[in-house]
């Protein structure tokens, strides 16, 4: 009896917990609806050309099915139309040197393939029935082979790594349907002729449909790192030195301390995009062979500059902190070389997006420079005699990063200052009357340096993506 009673509490608490889990479900499922909602908004405002894009391909698979649908069309192509959809599906990509590359790599692996697999086929059939099965594993185990590790070759990968599996597939499937049908040519025939529509189908639509082009995104990309790392050092003289306005938002200096985040993490995507944007056509004043690997290297560059932020960020959580009285004596100098480093920055990045050579980023980095030998002055002085080398060392490390974060600009600098003789970028015609003219002492000498700077509006930037406070660039 007790067993009984006991069986039946059970069951009603099991039923009680599924009826509780029933009533539960209108508002969990309520509550996922929202979120699903609530990411496709975020995603659709973070860059509303995806929306854009996910329209192309459904009207790129609409019109390619038509082969399939369209009775006299079917009557041509018969069931190989449905290679016309597979291709639409595996090649249309975001951008257009991505699409580019995948259907060349597809419409070339497969008429290659298409061409040696037929070949082997007939190769194979005038050894007799016997020899024949032998020959076909024979051929298909050697390409399979030999494509699969000229996949391992890293310039092999990088552009062709996708044509080099669709040929591996395409030999494979000619020569191994061949051992069993007849009309061999006609489906090779069928078979490309699918892959090319579809692939012309996604091509077509890329270019001329809302196209968003892998150069553009590189380039805006890189000119928006540079800006982030020259926020960095504006957001760290004002952190480390204490100079920032009261009320400030807390918020938007985490921020900037942060933004040099995302130029570590960009080496992927930086890769990509170049990879892509080689396959282009010219669009803009982008060549067909623009110097991508510059914009690799001005890449490259930038996250070594960023690693040493990354390490100045640290100081400013570190447990082994300058006293007050040391950053007095170096506060001036260390802002100088910050600020001044900033405004290269900020200077290049503005070179960058409107593809113009920058004409002023030399007398910043100048400038910088002059600061720093003036801290060396000041580290070799008498005044730090009676001070505890201890307490100088996390002063001394902030000091020691500033000086190879300018060493790092000056060689971006000079990757960018090569950029308008490989490419279209306009030059500044400095002789002309400036909008501003100011002066700022010279940190060795009683003259002044003279610098020039220009006004630029918003229209003069590209409408890709536009750098913020980019009119502001050579603040003084």
């Amino acid at each position: 009896m007790q067993m009984s009673s006991s069986n039946q509490h059970t069951s009603s608490g099991l039923i009680a917990r599924g009826w509780v889990k029933v009533k539960a479900m209108p508002k969990g499922l309520k509550e996922k609806v929202f979120n699903f909602y609530r990411t496709a908004k975020e995603i659709q405002q973070d860059d509303p050309r995806r929306v854009i894009h996910a329209l192309k391909v459904g009207l790129t698979l609409t019109l390619v099915s038509l082969f399939y649908y369209h009775q006299p069309l079917y009557d041509s192509f018969g069931l190989s139309a449905m290679w016309a959809v597979m291709t639409v599906v595996v090649v249309f990509e975001y951008s257009v040197g991505a699409t580019l590359g995948k259907g060349l790599n597809r419409g070339l692996a497969t008429l290659l393939a298409g061409a040696l697999g037929v070949g082997a086929h007939y190769l194979a059939d005038l050894s007799g029935q016997t020899i024949e099965p032998i020959l076909i594993g024979f051929f298909v185990f050697l390409q399979a082979a030999i494509a699969t590790f000229i996949r391992f070759f890293p310039k092999i990968k990088a552009r062709y790594d996708y044509g080099l599996l669709i040929f591996i597939l395409t030999f494979s499937l000619i020569s191994v349907s061949g051992f069993r049908e007849d009309e061999i040519i006609e489906m090779a025939h069928k078979r490309l002729s699918t892959i090319f529509i579809g692939g012309s189908a996604c091509v077509m639509i890329s270019i001329f449909v809302c196209p968003v082009w892998a150069g553009e995104e590189l380039h805006s990309l890189i000119a928006l790192n540079l800006e982030s790392l020259a926020n960095f050092l504006q957001a760290f003289e004002d952190e480390y030195f204490r100079t920032s306005k009261e009320g400030e938002s807390k918020d938007v200096m985490t921020a900037l301390l942060e933004g040099y985040k995302t130029v570590l993490n960009s080496k992927s995507t930086e890769e990509s995009l170049a990879n892509f944007a080689r396959w282009e056509p010219r669009h803009g004043r982008f060549q067909f062979r623009h110097p991508w690997d510059k914009y690799l290297k001005i890449g490259t560059l930038t996250r070594q500059c960023a690693y040493r932020m990354e390490a100045l960020n640290a100081q400013l959580n570190s447990n082994l902190q300058a006293s007050a009285e040391i950053r007095s004596i170096i506060q001036e100098v260390c802002s100088e070389m910050s600020l001044e480093s900033g405004k290269a920055l900020k200077e290049l990045g503005m070179a960058m997006s409107t593809m113009r050579k920058p004409c002023f980023v030399d007398i910043h980095i100048a400038n910088s420079k002059s600061a720093a030998k003036s801290l060396n002055s000041l580290l070799q002085s008498s005044l730090w005699k009676e001070i505890d080398l201890l307490s100088i060392l996390p002063a001394g490390t902030v000091a020691s990063l500033l000086c190879d974060i300018i060493a790092c600009i000056e060689e971006i600098a000079a990757v960018v200052n090569e950029l308008p003789s490989l490419t279209n970028f306009e030059t500044i015609d400095t002789t002309k009357s400036p909008s501003k003219i100011q002066s700022t002492p010279h940190s060795d000498s009683n003259s002044d340096v003279v610098i020039l700077v220009e006004d630029l509006t918003i229209s003069d930037l590209p409408k890709s993506k536009s750098l913020s406070d980019q009119h502001n660039t050579n603040r003084v």
